[in-house]
């Protein structure tokens, strides 16, 4: 596969990925399960592009072995199977709904775990793509390079860019383990911020969410990250260390 193909199914599993962003925007809309018809359409639709941002993902699997670029390419086509297995799930559940209260509280259940399944999820995805984005762009770069017989300017930046998603990457790893193993240590730690926000603390350190939660200090750290990678918790530096607050709560003005 050349590299100009690569590239293109890689900008077209971007580009798959937002369009499949903005359709599962609609689950998240007030009353969506009570409307199973329109429900049902919506589910397809995702299923459908899910089926296909697969089937991009191993192409893209296959690819990426050609240029040493399977790791990033492997957790893409993993986060696209597991999604495709849980609209599958929600779907089957979904068929079921009706016939008992039983099914439909299942259904209610297995709804709920998609969305949250879908939070680590988009982040996770879009990560992998944008990672292979960059070295796709440092493979063509390097390519030019070695037909010009010049280093590119950018290539530095590109790679360094590489570097801090891998970064953020591995503490998303770290969240979604706390996420299934220990998932009460996660709302210890959104609970923590919630109580000191309520009194008057703006901006909070990881000791301080370790006072409140019981969560060992590094790991309600990590969970903070984990939680600020995926948008629901803001952070700033200062003095060097980090401090986090709920996205959303109280406006900044330079309260401490």
């Amino acid at each position: 596969m050349e590299i100009s193909e690569f590239k293109k199914l890689v900008s077209k599993a971007d580009e798959l990925h937002q369009e499949f962003g903005k359709k599962f925007s609609k689950l998240f809309e007030p009353g969506i399960t009570s409307d199973i018809e329109a429900l049902k359409d919506i589910l397809h639709e995702l299923y459908a592009l899910a089926d296909e941002k697969f089937g991009t993902s191993s192409q893209i699997y296959k690819g990426a072995l050609m240029y040493g670029l399977e790791r990033d390419a492997k957790e893409l086509q993993k986060n696209e199977h597991q999604m495709k297995f849980r609209l599958e799930e929600v779907l089957s559940a979904l068929t079921s709904a009706l016939e008992s209260y039983s099914e439909r509280a299942k259904f209610n259940l297995t709804f709920q775990r998609l969305l949250q399944f879908y939070r680590v999820y988009d982040y996770s995805a879009h990560q992998a793509i944008q990672k292979l984005s960059a070295e796709v762009e440092g493979l063509v770069l390097i390519g030019k390079s070695e037909k010009e017989k010049k280093l590119p300017s950018g290539i530095l930046d590109r790679i360094q860019k590489v570097e801090e998603l891998e970064k953020d990457f591995n503490k998303l790893v770290r969240f979604t383990y706390y996420l299934y193993a220990s998932p009460s240590w996660v709302h210890k730690v959104e609970e923590a911020l919630r109580e000191w926000h309520s009194m008057g603390l703006l901006w909070v350190e990881a000791r301080n969410v370790e006072k409140k939660s019981g969560v060992e200090r590094d790991k309600a750290r990590e969970i903070l990250e984990g939680l600020t990678l995926i948008g629901l918790v803001q952070k700033k530096m200062r003095g060097g260390e980090g401090v986090y607050k709920l996205r959303g709560f109280g406006e900044d003005k330079g309260n401490i």
